[in-house]
């Protein structure tokens, strides 16, 4: 009974479904998480087929879709979830009184710190180690947000002043060139499509969203032009809502079913330790993380489900002319699962996230951008010191990868079956690697952390550091010279050879 209540008190939210909770055996915050995101499902379909952009206003889409978010907030968090508006005023406040040229290094900082300032009260003052929906979840999403915006709006007015051309398309792409409004800005953040969950977005996509701009929706592959049919409308997403719920929720049942049968906590149980063999040990450390997978599956799966139900995600159609529904898409399992690299598992987890750091810090970061990175995303995570270890573990590890890749991998590209072989170690290497990375994630405190990485005699970290030594990568602004050197060297036709075929289709 004292199980029981402890889980009802960490519930700020409503109390209207203790009932469901005790009946399903599940913490009253999970349970009102999930009913949440349902019912922002159900809106979803409601807000695109009755708030329509073509018979709506988007003043009226905006303020329909900010105070449902506001809505499930509350239902979730209770008044905790005045800590959304809270920060979203005080960076918009910031982006008015403030000039452009350090409107994003403000925003960063202060945002930054009222999410630090919020999850360290609820971890070391409330419930530490408490698995739940706590509110600081959202406030990491409305984080990503505000900063993204404020560094758009920096790189959108400075081109425009100074006439630059931005080197990457990706951030042109997303320059912001006006200040949004403050509906437009608490709408940005606080809408109820991702409000609790994300994912994170660009403003302009956003608001392309909002007001239905046919020219947002284009044929995104290079070659293939849409006809004028296909720009003026979205094809449908109910194919693709189905698929995406039927996914979250056989991931649900996988976690529920799974989840306790390889608990994350004996990989460092003494007799665990004593009395298993090394290799056996290895293979259940890969089952225990696997498992815990599965929950975030779940959420963020279902979460790019009720942004497409409300007819956002589209991004254009895939060479086949099927539409493709994955603009704000936070993952791909199967990528993720069969991994080959470091690399690539991070590009294709929290998806969004990785595009947030690349944007805000790696992309502008002048010295170590790599170390810089993980810093930044352990910091936004949260206060856990596991975070910590585990993002400090992953700079080592990056760094390996980074260097085993450059050096060692052109040998195996010599023969398919080479290839493969390849393949298939660095498949068991990269999924070693990453459990070993995250264990401090879920064991969250130093001391189980650092007995599961004694466990191992440090193994993983000294190899990894010996591998980056033996293996000197260049630093990322000597390749880019070299990459402008090779190129200045070519004939002008082998350089504009790929965009001409990109113009006529070839």
């Amino acid at each position: 009974m004292a199980a029981d209540g402890s889980r009802s008190t960490a519930c700020t939210g409503s109390s209207l479904l203790q009932p469901v909770s005790e009946i399903i055996n599940l913490p009253l915050d999970q349970v009102n998480f999930v009913v949440c995101q349902l019912g922002a499902l159900l809106s979803a379909f409601w807000f695109r087929l009755f708030l329509h952009p073509s018979r709506t206003s988007p003043f009226i889409r905006h303020v329909v879709a900010t105070l449902l978010g506001l809505y499930f907030a509350l239902f979730c968090f209770g008044w905790y979830a005045l800590h959304f508006l809270v920060q979203s005023g005080l960076t918009y406040g910031i982006m008015i009184l403030t000039g452009v040229e350090h409107m994003h290094k403000y925003c960063l900082l202060v945002a930054l710190s009222y999410l630090s300032l919020c999850q360290i009260t609820r971890v070391y003052v409330f419930d530490y180690g408490m698995y739940s929906a706590d509110f600081t979840g959202p406030m990491m999403v409305i984080t990503q947000k505000i900063t993204s915006l404020a560094f758009e709006i920096h790189d959108g007015e400075r081109d425009s002043m100074q006439h630059l051309r931005m080197t990457r398309d990706s951030r042109r792409k997303a320059n912001v060139l006006r200040m949004p409004s403050l509906l437009e800005y608490f709408s940005y953040n606080c809408n109820f499509m991702g409000i609790l969950a994300g994912p994170t977005c660009s403003y302009n996509d956003y608001i392309a969203f909002i007001e239905g701009d046919p020219r947002r929706h284009r044929d995104q592959e290079a070659g293939r032009k849409s006809s004028d049919k296909l720009r003026q409308s979205l094809p449908s997403p109910n194919m693709e809502v189905i698929r995406k719920v039927a996914t979250s929720f056989f991931c649900l049942l996988v976690f529920l079913s799974v989840c306790k049968v390889f608990p994350v906590e004996r990989n460092i149980d003494d007799d665990f330790i004593a009395n298993t063999p090394f290799y056996a040990q290895v293979v259940y450390l890969y089952l225990s993380m696997l498992t815990t997978r599965p929950k975030y599956y779940f959420v963020w799966t279902l979460a790019d489900a009720i942004n497409n139900a409300a007819g956002f995600g589209f991004n254009g159609y895939d060479s086949d002319g099927a539409p493709r529904w994955d603009l704000i898409s936070n993952l791909r399992i199967l990528h993720i699962e069969f991994a080959t690299s470091f690399k690539v598992f991070l590009e294709n987890w929290n998806i969004q996230t990785a595009h947030w750091l690349k944007r805000v810090c790696y992309e502008r970061c002048p010295y170590h951008p790599t170390a810089a990175t993980f810093i930044l995303s352990a910091m936004w995570h949260g206060a856990y010191p596991g975070y910590y270890l585990t993002f400090l573990t992953g700079i080592v590890i990056t760094l390996a990868a980074r260097a085993v890749r450059h050096n060692v991998r052109p040998y195996f590209l010599q023969s398919a079956s080479l290839k493969m072989v390849y393949d298939v170690i660095t498949w068991a290497a990269t999924q070693i690697a990453i459990c070993y990375t995250v264990v401090p994630f879920v064991l969250l405190s130093v001391g189980p952390s650092i007995k599961f990485y004694r466990s191992w005699c440090f193994g993983l970290h000294i190899g990894c550091v010996l591998l980056a030594v033996a293996f000197p990568v260049k630093p990322r602004h000597l390749r880019f010279k070299d990459q402008q050197k090779k190129m200045s060297q070519k004939p002008f036709h082998d350089i504009m050879f790929p965009f001409t075929c990109l113009e006529t289709g070839r």
